[in-house]
């Protein structure tokens, strides 16, 4: 799997984006930075939260939870960003409960509702929650200790999906063709809720997405004179930098923010609610909540384990799973990082794995996942900074610890929320599409594995929200896992493409690894290609005071599958991957198949000099 190139960017691509992880911003644009972060997760979060929460029983005089479950999911993610950005996969990645949680989670608390209402089954679904705010049984809160229990199970699972290699072990058998469809369709499955909270107001969503838009892509090569950008690893001074472009998603949101407060406080009516919109507002009680309150475990009750919770954590685990690999992938080719090593994959996962274990424990409905939106955002501004997003991590742990205060994220306007979707999103459909090029899409056989991955994606999802009924096996956990895994678009285009790309029979130039087969066999024993070892090892390697301890520790399992491997192994893998480029024709054991000897000499294609470099299975 590949999460960037050594080889030449695109055209009309800067080399390396405004700001690197390589580079070292400056504190001030790091905060500015680390604000657009903020104010892209707090959007993603306010949806989550939003159309969750209509799923569960309404209690009206506890109103003011609303605001401390945003509290402690912002406190969540924000321990979460701290772990994947230092132990982690090493990218500038922010941390939210994605739509893979969203699913599973409005799926198991429906049944529940559903469950107390009617009692089907004949027994209690939820039993008394200690808080004095959720004494009746089948209350909110006591749902929504089911619904943490899911999380809880999900975080478990994913953390032993990175610390058995499971995770980079599937990540090196990804080529362009399937993470093609798999990118796109993570892009494509966030249209519904985009329409959704646009609808509120169409004016307002696309002012944003035109002020997003100029600044980013119509002038985004206007630089402001008065903008410094010291470089500290370089000792050098860029004397400006592309301010329209960096911020061409705070500027928008906060502009346009700034014109709905206008209108509000004119009393004009610009926002439209009917009556589903309705349901989405929040308490007018937010601001009753507390200034203080530090989070900690088990104050709401400890998470609920049934069979109903672990079926939806598994759903939880595997759609997050496949999302955030993809993420991954995404911030590198973005970012135009090195390839994503295995190990790399594996101690994100982990980290996302411990930060689902926390939001859990501490009650929120949600767990944690690389954020698609931050990532895409990234890529659109091409500033993409390590110190800037733990900064507002930081900011995300400030704010988790005032309910008060993480009460005014819900005061953004929903038609922003829904502008954010279709600036950030869009960039994950073009970058799914762009992968494209690499392989042959001319070839009968990526056309129907494109073409069914995507088309299963959409309309099984589709059939399912309009007649869930319809998958009953008798077992209620087996239907709530069907059910959660089959609405999610992204497991099924991920699960189909993965399957189909490794057992349809093709060449290594139809799959799009040729040109990975012939650079290794070039620099088989010597060195990476492109020098590309340094680099990966900078930008995905350990803390240096970590890893100074772990050489004599990472032998053994399960760390073996969590430090970067030495570099007699990296060479003999790559010898490996050269000998198995000369190996006779035929398919491999090792899903990927064995190319001809002819097949390693580079054919000239339009895109040769933009092809990244894949990393094959030997």
């Amino acid at each position: 799997m590949n999460g960037g190139h050594c080889g030449a960017p695109g055209a009309g691509s800067p080399v390396l984006p405004s700001c690197s992880p390589q580079k070292m911003c400056s504190w001030m644009l790091s905060c500015c930075l680390a604000l657009q972060h903020l104010a892209v997760q707090a959007s993603l979060l306010c949806i989550f939260h939003l159309l969750l929460l209509p799923t569960l029983p309404e209690e009206p005089p506890h109103a003011q939870a609303t605001s401390e479950l945003l509290a402690r999911s912002l406190f969540a993610c924000g321990i979460s960003t701290v772990l994947q950005t230092t132990l982690g996969s090493g990218l500038p990645l922010v941390q939210i409960p994605s739509f893979e949680y969203l699913v599973p989670a409005m799926v198991l608390s429906s049944h529940l509702s559903l469950g107390a209402s009617t009692n089907r089954n004949g027994t209690a679904v939820a039993s008394a929650c200690p808080a004095p705010h959720c004494a009746v049984a089948g209350s909110r809160a006591a749902l929504l200790r089911e619904v943490s229990g899911a999380v809880l199970v999900s975080g478990l699972i994913q953390l032993a999906l990175g610390v058995s290699g499971m995770c980079g072990w599937a990540a090196r058998h990804c080529g362009p063709m399937v993470l093609a469809p798999t990118l796109s369709i993570i892009g494509l499955s966030a249209y519904k809720e985009a329409a959704f909270f646009c609808s509120t107001n169409w004016g307002v969503a696309l002012l944003l997405m035109f002020l997003a838009v100029t600044f980013s892509q119509h002038l985004g090569s206007c630089r402001l004179p008065f903008c410094a950008w010291p470089q500290a690893q370089r000792g050098s001074t860029e004397p400006s930098v592309p301010t329209l472009r960096m911020f061409s998603v705070l500027l928008p949101f906060a502009g346009v923010c700034i014109v709905c407060a206008i209108l509000s406080h004119l009393h004009i009516p610009w926002e439209s609610l009917d009556l589903a919109m309705a349901q989405l507002s929040w308490a007018n009680s937010t601001f009753h909540a507390p200034w203080l309150r530090i989070p900690y475990a088990g104050e709401w009750g400890w998470p609920l384990l049934t069979l109903r919770a672990l079926a939806a954590g598994i759903a939880m685990a595997i759609g997050c799973s496949m999302n955030s690999v993809g993420c991954y992938v995404l911030c590198g080719r973005l970012l135009r990082a090195p390839r994503l090593p295995p190990h790399a994959c594996n101690r994100g996962l982990c980290m996302e794995g411990l930060g689902s274990l926390l939001a859990g424990l501490l009650g929120t409905p949600g767990g944690t996942a690389a954020s698609i939106a931050n990532t895409c955002a990234t890529g659109l501004t091409q500033a993409g900074s390590r110190p800037s997003v733990q900064v507002s991590a930081l900011a995300c742990v400030v704010l988790g610890m005032s309910p008060r205060l993480a009460g005014l994220l819900t005061r953004i306007p929903l038609a922003v929320h829904g502008g954010v979707l279709c600036v950030t999103y869009a960039v994950a459909v073009g970058t799914g599409i762009s992968y494209f090029q690499y392989a042959d899409i001319d070839s009968g056989r990526n056309i129907f594995i494109v073409g069914f991955a995507m088309f299963m994606a959409l309309l099984v999802p589709r059939w399912l929200g309009t007649a869930p009924a319809h998958l009953a096996t008798g077992w209620v956990p087996l239907d709530l896992l069907f059910l959660s895994l089959l609405m999610v678009p992204v497991f099924l285009t991920g699960f189909l493409s993965f399957f189909l790309e490794n057992t349809v029979s093709g060449t290594v130039e139809e799959r799009g690894l040729l040109s990975e087969l012939a650079l290794q066999k070039a620099g088989a024993g010597d060195h990476h290609p492109c020098g590309e070892r340094g680099e990966a090892s900078h930008v995905y390697g350990l803390p240096a005071g970590l890893s100074r301890l772990l050489p004599s520790s990472c032998k053994a399992f399960p760390c073996c599958f969590l430090c970067p491997g030495s570099e007699e192994e990296e060479k003999e893998e790559g010898s490996h991957a050269a000998e198995e480029g000369t190996a006779a024709p035929g398919e491999g054991t090792h899903l990927l198949p064995k190319p001809v000897s002819g097949e390693l000499q580079l054919v000239r294609r339009p895109s040769e000099t933009e092809m990244p470099v894949w990393h094959t299975v030997a």
